[in-house]
């Protein structure tokens, strides 16, 4: 079992680099409070493999994280709040995991990379 985190972005926002990284920053460390102590453990001394995704709406954002949430799969949505580039309230990313690789891409394998 290969451990992973996936971090899917709000594309439709238009944020600049510095902005993404940091609500994907937020995103992934925001997950690891929903995650068993030990699947943590694994994911470090295994590399801490992350892999980012982009979605093209705010509904398709949400859309995903619902279906992963309704999984039980531990997920963490950012919510914005508004303070340089966009609106507050803005849903700019969410995480998933670390969860089982195989697993994850049923809801993951048909996005592609930032």
């Amino acid at each position: 079992m290969e451990l992973t985190q996936y971090i899917i972005v709000n594309n439709s926002l238009g944020m600049d680099k510095g902005k993404t990284a940091a609500q994907c920053s937020h995103a992934s460390v925001s997950v690891l409070d929903k995650v068993d102590k030990k699947v943590i453990d694994e994911w470090k001394a295994s590399g801490m493999k992350k892999i980012v995704l982009k979605v093209h709406s705010t509904d398709e954002l949400v859309e995903l994280f619902q279906t992963v949430k309704n999984a039980r799969l531990p997920a963490a949505l950012i919510t914005d709040a508004g303070r340089t580039q966009i609106a507050s309230g803005s849903k700019t990313a969410f995480a998933c995991g670390p969860v089982d690789e195989e697993e994850a891409k049923i809801y993951f394998g048909e996005l592609k990379l930032l």
